[in-house]
């Protein structure tokens, strides 16, 4: 299994492109699944939970392309003859649940295993069950499998209890091919959610109001083949800005927006960063030393709970004491005590975490426990004196393409060992 061996204490410096969204993509591939005629998608990133999502829709019958000498793929879903999703492939990935409701949509039925993913609290599938339920559906959760069934979903007024970006996708996507008018209200407003409302609409979805808390859905009777450029991962392009504050230098990075970045780039300038942004690049130059800032995780456009570790990280090193409160997810704070074990002088109290910011990180071994706090080891073992090997990093290549080669080619002496 991989490793990562980082030599902390490299400040970066350079450019580096920023990939697709995987957060946006995981939906994207799933929207093939509406309509008989094919669908491309560019700008597609070369991760894990990618490749997961599309062996899982080539064993539902799905036709793969994916050229190897560029970031497209093509999906051709005229042929569904499996619509199951086994426990094998979704184990893995949460994301796996977004095939759920254009599976019932498309062919009136669906066996979807209940989702694994990272470890960090309970992200129950109860408010997809709800809407289809709503729409029209049957549902059962039967031997850890959700089964639904329908003739053809019907418009309704949907509210979530919660706001939930994958119940929101998945009951859009689903009531693109309803019977009448769908609302959801309470309705998650991340800027995957638009990227997939934009992709749909396309296909020939008629959808409005995405990227508010009420989207409105006319039904149609079938989608239609497009082809679509996924957009920028803005948690990758928050990660590496993160980075270069924490390790020092001069960054530029490509092919992305400030614009989906607001919250978490003020806290930046609020820690002494300067940033420029263009409309599609941003540039960051680090402080001699940061400032704490304390930050609230919450539904978009509030402080992302998935830039929330790496935050943790900056402070760890920054001058003063910052107060962090994750609001999202109840066990979000696994990544402290890997911190902690760098030297980061950190106490957690429920929801909440205090960080006292150090002279100094200091080299160890550290295990990493999900996605994005394997991403916060990174931006700590970079800053860090001697070497941090992190263990269990197949969390980080589900979620960030090519992270050793990038962060290399701005300087940092980070290296893959087996």
């Amino acid at each position: 299994m991989d490793k990562l061996l980082i030599e902390g204490g490299n400040p970066l410096h350079g450019e580096v492109a920023i990939s697709g969204a995987k957060n946006a993509a995981l939906p994207l591939l799933c929207a093939a699944l509406l309509t008989a005629e094919p669908l491309t998608l560019t700008n597609v990133p070369d991760l894990n939970d990618i490749g997961t999502m599309l062996k899982l829709l080539a064993q539902m019958g799905v036709k793969v392309h994916r050229n190897s000498d560029s970031d497209s793929v093509t999906l051709d879903a005229a042929t569904l003859d499996n619509p199951v999703a086994p426990y094998e492939l979704v184990k893995t990935m949460r994301a796996a649940i977004l095939v759920l409701g254009p599976l019932v949509a498309r062919c009136g039925e669906a066996r979807v295993s209940l989702p694994g993913g990272c470890a960090i609290g309970a992200r129950p599938v109860d408010q997809h069950i709800k809407g289809l339920q709503a729409m029209g559906a049957e549902v059962t959760v039967e031997h850890g499998y959700v089964h639904a069934k329908a003739a053809r979903l019907q418009g309704a007024r949907l509210f979530t209890d919660l706001v939930t970006v994958t119940g929101t996708e998945n009951l859009m996507m689903a009531a693109c091919l309803g019977d009448g008018e769908t609302v959801i209200e309470n309705a998650a407003r991340e800027p995957e959610v638009v990227d997939l409302a934009n992709c749909l609409n396309a296909m020939g979805a008629r959808i409005a109001g995405a990227g508010s808390d009420v989207i409105r859905i006319q039904g149609v009777a079938q989608l239609h083949g497009a082809q679509y450029r996924i957009m920028p991962d803005r948690i990758e392009t928050g990660t590496y800005l993160c980075a270069a504050a924490a390790a020092g230098g001069k960054i530029r990075l490509t092919g992305t927006s400030a614009g989906y970045l607001d919250v978490v780039i003020d806290k930046l300038v609020d820690a002494g960063c300067v940033v420029e942004a263009t409309r599609d690049a941003i540039s960051l130059s680090a402080p001699q030393r940061l400032n704490s800032m304390s930050i609230r995780t919450a539904p978009y456009p509030a402080f992302p709970t998935d830039m929330q570790a790496q935050f943790m990280a900056i402070n760890a090193v920054a001058s003063g004491t910052a107060v962090i409160r994750e609001t999202i997810f109840e066990n979000r704070f696994m990544h402290a005590v890997e911190l902690i074990r760098l030297g980061a002088d950190i106490k957690i109290d429920g929801n909440t975490a205090f960080v006292t910011g150090v002279d100094k990180l200091e080299g160890a071994t550290v295990m990493a426990t999900d996605l994005r706090a394997s991403a916060s080891l990174v931006v700590a073992g970079l800053v860090a004196e001697g070497e941090t090997l992190i263990e269990r990093i197949y969390h980080l290549d589900r979620g960030y393409e090519r992270l050793d080669q990038k962060l290399t080619a701005l300087g940092a002496r980070v290296r893959r060992v087996k």
